[in-house]
């Protein structure tokens, strides 16, 4: 009876027996005894695939630097493998009866023939220490992503052109994490031919794209000063654009850029992870390109840069903020991504390096943060890092607890953290707005933190104070400041009123009061005081929880019966100034406002008839009289809207 785990002498651990790990197992030592390839050279990864009836195992052998140095094949080229062959192989040679090894070393294909349970070399290759020092690339075939027929057309057309092309980037990413993506970035390796129809040079990318889209009727988007064009074809965006190399003035993020290869295009990019390029070349039409390990990288969830941390920050800062934005957006339940210990020590060491980047730049990256599942990891990086106090401190200023006679208070930062999360808890489609209000809602906390003997930590108008602070913030980071900043300020003023109702007790009042204040937003409000219900006593969240239902209950109620949420005062200060005969005066204002506030506390009913009689009483205390009432049909007047 076989044994249902086997030991892994890569891993230093027992594995499961499978299939796929005992053709793994086999692999292994036909490079280790086969080939005298040492154990501490070969990763511990290893890609099966089934392919119509072609069965093909590939293994990958790393260097120390994590870069791929060969890819080794197995094949039973004289034999059409059924997946049942494969399976009957293992269960009862406990390996895949190959004949034959194939080794890809740069141009140079190795073979290896199996002779008396050993793979001997049909012709010369060099030793395996000469191995190490040349290029090897890891070549996956990935047609499968490529099955649009624009990817043909672009193939077609590029051989056309004479020139080399390949996707990359984001898309290449995508396809292997099964995300949906359909902005693809094509770069174009190659120059222009004389004669291309064109005056002047031409940059290729450019080229390119005219003449795919001149094949497809699309409308083509032509950056000259970029090298860049654009088109859309059946709902999917390509960009095209010469491959390149870029070098940096350290005091700007702008590049100079010069014409390059496919490879310096790769080394200019981010991170490994977005290097990966497809080829779109008939005579290896989706095959892999990954010359610093991506695909590696993509499955252990490492975020890597394909040069020196230091480097890669340093010219272009933007970088360190889309390194964690891709740890928070790429993370799964599955698969949790996390930057590299280099790459953190690097941005703690660069922080005040984000001095540079435009506030715009920076802030697209924080909205795309907050609409991940998880934007709490974003910014606990960007707080661990020491980034985010460079454009946000008044939310850094929240970390850490202080502590008086033994007393701290609660640790703010973590609380809003917790707040944000449960936003999004409650409505993983809420919108971008509503969790910038969950961000900032504690904001007014440090200026207002006072300690008590006797009571203990307050913040006292803090709500007040954060709301007086979100126009500021919009401002210095060039944020919109129209209905928006307004949205995001009313949230962050109001979020503690629905909470003073749940330990009070609920009158019609208080809650006509909170749907006047919040008007259409009172939604949103309600889901935000109900997400800062936080506490380490899970107990004191049920029970405020419980009461928070009953206010909600109570506002249902409410708003039925006198409509509050679209309220508007019946009484304008055009109707004052007609009844009265007066011209514009504070004594208008006042005459409404008393007319509002008689309404929210339930004295007078919401109709226009209780609430002018209540005017005309009031406004005695002013010493108006109505003058004589002038003729007009009977009607009521007609409100100008006015609040």
């Amino acid at each position: 009876m076989e044994s249902e785990y086997i030991w892994d002498p890569l891993r230093k651990k027992s594995v499961r027996n499978t299939p796929e790990e005992a053709v793994r197992q086999w692999f292994i030592s036909v490079l280790h005894e086969g080939m005298g390839v040492p154990e501490h050279m070969m990763g511990s990864e290893v890609s099966l695939t089934h392919a119509g009836k072609d069965y093909r195992a590939d293994i990958v052998v790393w260097d120390r630097s994590a870069k791929p140095l060969m890819v080794v094949e197995c094949k039973r080229p004289e034999v059409q493998l059924s997946q049942e062959v494969v399976d009957q192989a293992i269960r009862y040679n406990r390996e895949l009866d190959a004949r034959y090894i194939t080794i890809t070393n740069g141009e140079k294909t190795f073979m290896f023939e199996r002779k008396d349970e050993r793979f001997q070399f049909v012709q010369r290759a060099p030793k395996w220490e000469e191995m190490i020092d040349s290029p090897i690339k890891s070549v996956m075939m990935t047609d499968e992503f490529l099955n649009n027929p624009v990817f043909k057309l672009v193939e077609e057309t590029a051989a056309e052109l004479g020139v080399r092309a390949f996707v990359i980037g984001g898309y290449v990413r995508d396809c292997f994490l099964g995300r949906p993506n359909t902005d693809i970035d094509i770069v174009v390796e190659g120059r222009c031919p004389v004669g291309a129809g064109h005056d002047g040079e031409v940059r290729p990318g450019i080229m390119l794209a005219e003449a795919v889209a001149k094949k497809c009727n699309a409308k083509v988007s032509v950056f000259k000063n970029f090298g860049t064009a654009m088109l859309k074809y059946q709902g999917i965006e390509l960009e095209f654009v010469g491959a390149r190399k870029e070098s940096y003035n350290r005091d700007s993020r702008k590049p100079i850029v010069e014409d390059g290869t496919l490879e310096e295009d790769q080394l200019r990019r981010d991170f490994t992870i977005n290097a990966m390029a497809f080829s779109l070349q008939k005579e290896d039409f989706g095959a892999l390109v990954d010359p610093f390990g991506g695909i590696k990288d993509l499955d252990a969830g490492i975020i890597r840069t394909p040069l020196e941390p230091e480097q890669t920050y340093s010219d272009d800062p933007l970088r360190m903020l889309r390194a964690i934005r891709f740890a928070a957006q790429l993370s799964t339940d599955q698969r949790q991504f996390t930057i590299v210990p280099e790459s953190i020590a690097a941005m703690k060491a660069m922080a005040d390096r984000m001095q540079i980047l435009s506030k715009e730049r920076i802030v697209e990256e924080v909205d795309k943060m907050l609409m991940t599942r998880h934007p709490s990891m974003a910014f606990e990086l960007m707080e661990e890092t020491g980034l985010l106090k460079q454009f946000l401190p008044e939310l850094s200023r929240l970390k850490g607890v202080e502590t008086v006679d033994g007393k701290g208070h609660k640790e703010n930062f973590t609380h809003t953290m917790e707040v944000l999360e449960n936003v999004i808890f409650f409505d993983p489609e809420a919108s971008l707005w509503l969790r910038w209000a969950a961000l900032l809602h504690d904001i007014g906390k440090p200026s207002t933190k006072r300690y008590i003997p006797g009571l203990g930590w307050t913040f006292h108008g803090h709500d007040v104070v954060g709301a007086r602070m979100v126009p500021a913030i919009f401002q210095k980071l060039k944020m919109p400041l129209n209905e928006k900043m307004k949205y995001v300020q009313k949230l962050v003023g109001l979020h503690l009123r629905p909470i003073a109702l749940v330990d009070d007790e609920v009158t019609d009042s208080a809650v006509r009061r909170l749907l006047f204040d919040a008007g259409e937003d009172i939604d949103d409000l309600m889901l935000l005081s109900n997400a800062d219900i936080t506490s380490k006593n899970p107990a004191k969240v049920i029970r405020l929880r419980r009461n928070f239902e009953k206010v909600k209950e109570k506002m249902a109620e409410v708003e039925a019966k006198d409509e509050i949420r679209n309220w508007k005062n019946p009484i304008s200060g055009d109707y004052i100034m007609e009844v009265f005969g007066i011209e514009p005066c504070n004594t208008i204002g006042q005459l409404k406002e008393m007319v509002k506030d008689a309404i929210l506390d339930g004295q007078i009913p919401y109709t226009f008839e209780a609430a002018d009689a209540f005017m005309r009483e009031k406004a005695k205390e002013f010493g108006l009289d109505p003058r004589d009432k002038p003729e007009d049909d009977g009607g009521v007047p007609e409100n100008d809207g006015e609040q």
